[in-house]
């Protein structure tokens, strides 16, 4: 019966390198970047509601308007419609650009592309910055006008009146308000958003700084 020969085991005195990004479970870049998809998706939602609320009142003032030949209008014959017309328009434009930060920050392929990523990341916020400026400027040029109502000054004025048909000017009030505190709120809202993708570019950067320092000093490099 012959013997089997044992061969002898070599160990490696050389333990596995772990890039900081490997031992930290949440760093800073991947922090920032959670909140930002946060505060996009909030942004989203939110111009969705000034979407629908402002597109709620246009409607019910174009069903509810009669015209110069009728001697009892609901709605005055000088009439501005731009605020709420605003609102409308540049709440699409937030809608669209901030699914698009969302769907470029969840696609592999477009999130892995560093550059392409921030750039998108970027240019969602800065449009919703300006969509909130023109919606709100709008709205308060017109409203600082004492010859002209606009479609949330004429129904704040008569939303005291209880109406049981339309176009229930209590609820037409409320929907405008809420429509532009929301386009208001947009601008800050999207001031913090374009913050956190700078900083987050910063901090990634930072990252893979260390990151090829640290491998040019392994053992494994050397």
């Amino acid at each position: 019966m012959s013997e089997t020969e044992v061969k002898p085991q070599f160990q490696s005195d050389f333990e596995e390198f772990d890039t900081p990004t490997q031992r930290t479970k949440a760093p800073v870049s991947r922090i920032l970047n959670s909140v930002r998809l946060g505060l996009t998706l909030l942004a989203l939602l939110s111009s969705i509601v000034i979407v629908g609320t402002s597109s709620h009142t246009l409607g019910t003032f174009k069903s509810t308007h009669l015209g110069d030949e009728f001697l009892l209008p609901l709605w005055p014959a000088d009439f501005d419609l731009r605020p709420t017309t605003a609102l409308v328009a540049c709440g699409v434009f937030i809608i669209f650009f901030s699914a698009l930060s969302l769907v470029a920050s969840s696609v592999p392929a477009i999130r892995n592309k560093t550059l392409i990523h921030t750039i998108i990341s970027f240019i969602a916020p800065t449009v919703g910055l300006i969509a909130g400026l023109v919606g709100t400027s709008f709205f308060y040029g017109v409203n600082s006008s004492s010859t002209t109502h606009s479609l949330q000054s004429w129904s704040c004025q008569w939303s005291a009146i209880d109406m049981n048909m339309k176009p229930h000017f209590r609820t037409l009030c409320k929907e405008s308000k809420t429509a532009l505190y929301l386009m208001v709120m947009m601008i800050p809202l999207q001031v913090i958003v374009m913050s956190l993708v700078a900083f987050g570019a910063v901090a990634e950067k930072k990252q893979r700084q260390i990151v090829v320092h640290e491998r040019k000093g392994s053992p494994a490099m050397s």
